[in-house]
């Protein structure tokens, strides 16, 4: 509801165990979600259903280390991340 994710290229910020990340994906053309802290990005990569995994990437990274090609997204997305 924040957002329209439909099609979409999708940068999450802050992406935890990827419960939002799991619900905008199926609607979304991809999903780049990352989060600093490693043992939260394992489980939702471990949680990601078969049928998202070749359009959802899951990094652990901050804000700062992440590298995303320019106009590679359309929409980026956080939530609780501040």
């Amino acid at each position: 509801r924040a957002a329209d994710f439909r099609d979409k290229r999708v940068l999450e910020v802050g992406c935890g165990e990827g419960r939002l990340t799991l619900g905008i994906a199926p609607l979304a053309a991809s999903v780049l979600a990352f989060d600093p802290n490693a043992e939260y990005v394992a489980t939702a990569r471990a949680r990601c259903p078969d049928e998202l995994r070749n359009s959802v990437r899951f990094e652990a990274a901050s804000a700062e280390e992440i590298e995303v090609e320019p106009h590679s997204v359309d929409l980026v997305f956080f939530s609780w991340s501040l």
